[in-house]
């Protein structure tokens, strides 16, 4: 398949243009194309964009079956009021533009795999979620249910919809897993905070994996939680953590030097919830990594 990918030089992009290369044909908007194509795979063509403007890049649309967009300033940064106008509009301005272009397009994809996140709903060690829960409140959940409506309108094209909201991805060379490995290494690693908290955890393999899932099933639309099916507490996370670097993990982060470093973006990590992957596994989706501490060892254990 012909395959666009927004957002396709970040961590989960770049997974997926190394599992896809031999697979589809693949194309990458980027702001810096002649930096982007040296890294891309083989046959992967990086088209200019600013993100803001319609222009150029539209073409890049015609005869694409898939478009998957990624798109969006990282989240895990202190949450200042510029940095929060840039999150907003990384994601959702970026999203309506998207939507504008299919619009126009003479020929709009078949499917669009919007990228969302597990923020959308309640951030509460009490809270057990699955793609029929409510949103929660707060910057995160405002930002989602935002980013998710800005998709929306492509439908009216005959696009199928797929939200993919994504939980904390677990891999190689970026993400959540590489900022955690340094205290681990160093033998001061523990759990952040109470403890208590849910982690709904995802190996980047799977996020992939679910990804190539829906793009080819064509009766599947609407939301998807990105999340194994066995959540852990913050505390076990830890301690499987350790184990697997076979260092200690008794040393915890207390909330208020998170809350010092975050600012109100620790919240996401301090409170937590247990999201599960229904609709997927309902589908028949199979994880290749259902349980943390294989999915550990697969990333760590090389």
């Amino acid at each position: 398949m012909k395959v666009l990918i927004a957002g396709g030089t970040g961590f989960i992009g770049k997974a997926m243009l190394r599992a896809w290369a031999s697979e589809h044909e693949l194309a990458v908007l980027t702001r810096n194309p002649a930096r982007a194509q040296p890294s891309l795979p083989a046959g992967a063509r990086a088209v200019g964009w600013d993100g803001a403007t319609l222009g150029e890049w539209t073409q890049s649309l015609d005869g694409v079956e898939v478009l998957i967009n990624l798109a969006g300033e990282p989240i895990a940064q202190r949450w200042t009021p510029e940095v929060k106008r840039r999150l907003w509009d990384s994601r959702v301005k970026t999203t309506e533009l998207l939507a504008r272009a299919i619009s126009q397009a003479a020929t709009p994809p078949r499917v669009m795999l919007q990228a969302s996140a597990i923020g959308v709903y309640d951030q509460n060690p009490d809270t057990v979620a699955d793609e029929s829960s409510p949103p929660g409140s707060g910057f995160l959940a405002d930002l989602g249910t935002a980013w998710e409506a800005a998709a929306a309108p492509v439908q009216e094209r005959g696009v199928r919809l797929c939200y993919m909201r994504i939980g904390v991805v677990l891999g190689e060379d970026g993400g959540a897993l590489e900022r955690m490995l340094t205290p681990f290494k160093l033998g001061v690693g523990g759990p952040i905070g109470s403890g208590r908290q849910w982690l709904s955890w995802i190996h980047l393999d799977d996020v992939v994996g679910a990804a190539a899932f829906l793009m080819k099933r064509e009766d599947l639309a609407g939301a998807f939680n990105f999340t194994a099916p066995n959540p852990v507490t913050m505390t076990e996370f830890a301690k499987t953590l350790g184990k697997v670097l076979l260092r200690p993990a008794i040393f915890r982060a207390p909330a208020f030097a998170l809350r010092l470093m975050l600012g109100e973006a620790a919240d996401f990590l301090l409170q937590g919830s247990r999201v599960m992957p229904k609709r997927l596994q309902d589908a028949g989706y199979e994880f290749r990594y259902p349980t943390l501490e294989p999915a550990l060892r697969s990333l760590l254990e090389k």
